[in-house]
């Protein structure tokens, strides 16, 4: 027995030459003779207490596969579990296995369980980023910190006892990677969420007062002998789209795109992986979540989800993303080597992209990804970046380097500096940097930062969305914890300060040119409740070369646009809850106040908000409805800007673990005024295609899209796909009498995992 609390976290792990149904059932007599980790203790949303429901997680190994008992008490809720998708466990009651192969505490695969067996599975990484480019630093256990986009193959089923649940769980080494020593250590962790409460609970004793979560982890000692056989799979596939659109004359005409492709996989060792894709397919099941697009600043983020580029995705990773692979558009093949040899990750990628995506529509472009981050010490890393697009005679290239230093347990410090060169008749260069110092205590923190991009710096495989500005950012938190049975459990505030220079004005003293301030107070309150609320003020600036093509009808004259200079003391609150996960599940998000309208530009009253409805009646229905909702006024005369309705509804039913039905309905109702001076009240003209200017005019969207798929997706790479989607339209919003139907498809797609 390994108690987490007394600091038993050092298990040695048996080796036994048995076999076992995984059937959720732990009645076999080799459990009997399984490492018992015992003794969990609270994590969130207070730490260092005993955990109110006691786990119990049985471990043993053979040479092929390591085995996993977990025997979840329950004394004070209801057990909650749905037939769930993988990957889509998080409201359900569930267990999360680490397994940090390397033993560094630096990366770790995650397998989740819930009560029924069903599977959720990523990798968690320390180091503040993710593979999608966001800023962690939420070290909870949720498994919205974890990227969820990699698939794993392994056996796992479950069963609801009197006492709580059982899941049997069975890992194959072919599925993961670790290094070539006889023996080793791995670390492991176990998280366990229990939905009535809200509460996580972690086998050893993990405190929120250090900068690292997988530092906290156990060891499995003394394993030996592990064997991963041949790892080499085969993964064809072949998908058929008839896609329908209107002629001139309202007759609907059909083409057929069918299409063959394959992914190969190789383990050339324990650590090291070859992946190669031809003519990889890409296709979407469902409509994207829409977004409000009327008033962006800024290109949107859309985290990768194609398979091929999923596999070993996290070693990509850039504080700055100097690494999007998104970047790659219509690939034609590629190839990637992933790793981790003495002590650095590897990350190789090269691949083609179709000529449709190049500027000229004839010319081939080839895109290269380097990356490689060595372990300094304990926590410590160092890393490079190389990245390249060469188009014909274009190129873009950028190199890159960064460190992170971890210290006094509570601290790291993390610096990056990266150059460009784009060239073509001429070379540009330009340098981006960063340097970040952050605390993570218990009750106090901070994250400080300052990040420059220079003018001219540009990355064509990243994703860096501002250059020309220099940023620093200072952030405090303060955290408060209630004792036992309080009502607000925890309640968190972080205090922002933020100001923006142009890159050079910041190193001549120029002033600034826009600031940010906030205040967040997060409020844990008892039973799974959520609260939130953010004033906020700001200053911010209209872009000149945003507003170039802008001209000013002045009656019989056109003159230049005069751009405001920049808007002051804007203020906004924002507002949010949540209820606890449950059959019903509801959440809500508000936000009034003043704010640019960046599209005018002018100064804007604006008022927004979301919210979401979860149902589940049983364990195989959900139901999820969404509404969200934006309008900006003016502020000089209260006349509209611009709304937005977008109310979404998907209805699931899960026939088995491996099958599901799916309907999708989506609305988006989009609209803007026409466009004026804020000064003079004229009308705001921009050049048409043909160069000539002409008013910018009122724009109307009404589209809806509903999308049925039937699917069947036993493991990971062996998928049967068959859907059907529709795109209308009409003049007027959710009248429904004059519904234009836009196009529409049928697609079936068909892929088989072959691994030998």
């Amino acid at each position: 027995m390994y108690h987490g609390r007394t600091g038993d976290r050092a298990v040695a792990i048996p080796r036994l030459d048995a076999a076992v149904t995984i059937d959720g059932s732990l009645d076999e007599s080799v459990w009997r003779s399984a490492a018992l980790l015992t003794g969990f203790s609270q994590y969130q949303p207070v730490d260092g207490r005993p955990a109110e429901d006691s786990t119990e997680v049985l471990v043993w190994y053979t040479a092929h596969a390591i085995y996993f008992g977990i025997r979840a008490h329950e004394r004070h809720g209801d057990i909650r579990a749905t037939l769930a998708d993988r990957d889509k466990i998080d409201t359900d009651d569930y267990v999360q296995i680490l397994l940090d192969t390397f033993n560094d505490r630096r990366r770790a695969y995650v397998v989740g369980v819930n009560p029924l067996g069903v599977q959720a599975d990523g990798i968690r990484t320390e180091g503040g980023f993710g593979s999608a480019g966001g800023r962690g630093g939420d070290f909870s256990g949720r498994f919205e910190n974890v990227d969820m986009n990699p698939d794993f193959t392994f056996e796992s089923r479950g069963r609801i006892t009197p006492t709580g649940y059982e899941v049997e769980v069975r890992i194959p080494f072919r599925s993961l990677r670790f290094p070539g020593t006889d023996p080793q250590a791995w670390s492991i962790n176990i998280i366990r969420k229990v939905q009535h409460s809200a509460y996580q609970d972690t086998w050893t004793p993990a405190v929120r007062a250090s900068a690292s979560f997988l530092t906290q982890s156990g060891t499995l000692e003394g394993l030996t002998g592990l064997s991963r056989g041949l790892v080499l799979s085969l993964n064809p596939f072949t998908t058929g789209r008839l896609e329908g659109t209107p002629d001139s004359l309202g007759t609907w005409a059909y083409d057929a795109t069918p299409e063959v492709g394959l992914n190969a996989s190789w383990g050339i060792t324990s650590n090291l992986t070859l992946d190669a894709t031809v003519n990889p397919d890409f296709s979407q099941v469902e409509a994207d979540v829409a977004q409000v697009t009327v008033n962006e600043r800024f290109a949107l983020f859309f985290p990768e989800k194609r398979p091929f580029f999923l596999e070993g995705i996290e070693l990509f990773n850039t504080p700055n993303s100097l690494i999007y692979t998104r970047r790659i558009a219509e690939p034609l093949g590629g190839l990637k080597l992933t790793g981790k040899v003495a002590g650095t990750s590897v990350a190789l990628l090269s691949a083609v992209d179709d000529k449709r995506v190049s500027a000229t529509g004839e010319d081939y472009p080839v895109v290269n990804a380097l990356r490689l981050r060595r372990d300094l010490g304990d926590q410590s890393t160092v890393g490079l970046a190389y990245t390249d697009r060469i188009e014909n005679g274009a190129f873009n290239r950028v190199i890159g380097g960064d460190v992170r230093i971890v210290f006094a347990r509570l601290y790291y410090l993390e610096v990056q500096g990266a150059n460009s060169w784009t060239g073509g008749d001429g070379t540009v260069a330009a340098p981006l940097w960063e340097a970040t110092v952050d605390r993570t205590g218990r009750s106090f923190g901070f994250h400080y930062r300052i990040q420059g991009i220079a003018p001219g710096f540009r990355t064509d495989v990243g994703f860096v969305p501002r250059t020309d500005v220099v940023t620093p950012s200072i952030t405090n938190r303060f955290s408060f914890y209630g004792g036992p049975g309080a009502l607000i459990e925890q309640w968190t505030n972080f205090v922002r300060l933020e100001g923006l220079w142009d890159y050079d004005a910041f190193f001549d003293g120029g002033g600034i040119l826009e600031s940010q301030a906030g205040v967040t107070s997060f409020f844990t309150i008892r039973n799974g409740w959520g609260a939130r609320i953010t004033p906020q003020w700001s200053t911010v600036r209209f872009e000149p070369d945003d507003y170039a093509d802008y001209f000013v009808d002045a009656g019989a004259d056109t003159v230049p646009f005069t751009l405001p200079d920049r808007l002051t003391n804007l203020r906004q609150v924002n507002v949010s809850g949540n209820t606890p996960q449950g059959a019903l599940t509801a959440s809500a998000s508000l936000t009034v106040g003043t704010m640019a309208a960046f599209f005018e530009p002018a100064a804007a009253s604006g008022l927004s908000g979301n919210a979401g409805v979860t149902w589940r009646p049983t364990d195989q229905l959900r139901i999820e409805g969404r509404y969200v909702y934006s309008r900006l006024t003016r502020e000089r005369d209260g006349t509209r800007l611009s709304t937005a309705h977008i109310p979404r509804l998907k209805l699931e039913y899960q026939l088995s673990r491996s099958i599901f039905v799916r309907f999708v309905g989506q609305y988006a109702a989009q609209e803007t005024d026409d466009r004026r001076d804020p000064v003079t009240d004229r009308p705001i003209l921009t050049p048409n295609d043909d160069g000539v200017l002409e008013p910018a005019l009122a724009r109307t969207e009404n589209d809806l899209r509903v999308d049925f798929l039937f699917s069947y997706h036993p493991t990971p790479g062996t998928v049967f796909y068959l859907g059907y989607g529709s795109s209308l339209t009409e003049a007027d919003a959710f009248t429904f009498r004059d519904v234009d139907r836009v196009n529409d498809g049928v697609f079936v797609k068909l892929s088989y995992l072959f691994r030998l």
